[in-house]
């Protein structure tokens, strides 16, 4: 019994002095001493000649020994391994940088953002609403009826479980609702994605994004209007860029008008963007028309108001010159990345 316990005492010296530089030779200690026919397995071999009532002593010595030997492996486990993780992840500092990919806003977005910044310096609030939306804040609020003609004019998605509800098909609906929870004076912008079934093309979607504007109070008048709008191209496209009005025809605003700058692309020279016009079309506006004023309970012989909408693909095409509805939303990376460092 006391020459195995000095024998033990010995392979702790020896063990203790073993270095490993390499992964074999941290291995061949395993086998060595860890192993099926290792130092370890013979030393715990020695209990079966141990007297019965040294066993518990001596197998509390055996324990510790074969601890002290597991130990010793996992240091020189350990250290093979920081010494390879070090040897990888070595930085040449010498070297140039890795690329990082710098991601950017999506046009569309710029020009929202642009556009409502425009108008909030103007006062105007923001102000937003539903897209899945009922037919009396779409439609009847703004004066079209259900036999009204000028539904024809925008090609609706319903839903089937409810023809009364459906897809917004502009953001008036917006300003519906403003007027329905907000007594005058009200000044707001409506900016917002809106859908109508449209065959798509290079020229039409069946989803594209508006922003509408609203303004109502007491003796605002069409001249409010234009200078509103004098000034939103001329923040929005410079102060060279020449505007006029045309007449038109919407069912919630009398009189309405179309307002028309000259073309970017060709100078007003002509083009096929402007169609050889030297103008492009950019928005429709008009005075709220009274009937409107009626059906949220504002009184059309004290107050009056404006209305203006406009499209963001219209403003982005001649913005950034982007002959293409659906590159939008493609998510093309390549058309994407041109507008990296554009404000």
């Amino acid at each position: 019994m006391e020459a195995l316990l000095q024998q033990i005492e010995q392979y702790k010296k020896e063990i203790a002095a073993v270095e490993a530089s390499t992964a074999e030779a941290v291995e061949n200690f395993r086998i060595q001493y860890l192993g099926t026919k290792g130092l370890v397995k013979s030393v715990m071999g020695e209990m079966k000649n141990v007297p019965n009532e040294q066993k518990k002593a001596f197998g509390q010595l055996l324990n510790e020994f074969k601890s002290f030997v597991e130990n010793k492996f996992e240091v020189l486990q350990a250290a093979i391994t920081n010494t390879d993780a070090g040897t990888e992840n070595q930085i040449d500092w010498s070297l140039p940088g890795s690329h990082v990919p710098v991601g950017t806003r999506h046009p569309l977005s710029m020009i929202r953002n642009q556009v409502v910044s425009i108008f909030k310096s103007l006062g105007f609030a923001i102000a937003e609403g539903p897209e899945i939306e009922d037919d009396w804040h779409n439609f009847g609020a703004m004066n079209l009826p259900e036999d009204h003609p000028a539904r024809d004019m925008q090609d609706t998605f319903y839903i089937n479980q409810n023809p009364s509800w459906l897809l917004r098909t502009h953001t008036s609906s917006v300003q519906a609702r403003v007027m329905e929870t907000q007594k005058p004076p009200i000044r707001v912008i409506c900016p917002g994605r809106v859908y109508r079934n449209e065959t798509i093309s290079a020229r039409a979607h069946c989803f594209f994004h508006q922003v509408e504007g609203l303004y109502i109070d007491e003796h605002a008048s069409f001249a409010d209007l234009k200078q509103t709008l004098y000034f939103f191209v001329q923040e929005m496209f410079g102060k060279d860029v020449k505007v006029r009005f045309r007449p038109s025809y919407f069912p919630f605003t009398e009189p309405s008008a179309e307002m028309d700058i000259s073309c970017l692309i060709c100078g007003g020279d002509g083009c096929n963007v402007c169609k050889h016009t030297g103008w492009v079309e950019i928005l429709g506006s008009g005075m709220v028309h009274p009937k409107v004023l009626e059906n949220f309970g504002i009184d059309p012989n004290k107050y009056t108001g404006f209305a203006f909408g406009m499209g963001i693909e219209r403003i982005c095409q001649l913005k950034y010159r982007v002959n293409d509805l659906r590159l939008y939303s493609q998510n093309d990376i390549r058309f994407l990345k041109q507008f990296t460092g554009v404000v």
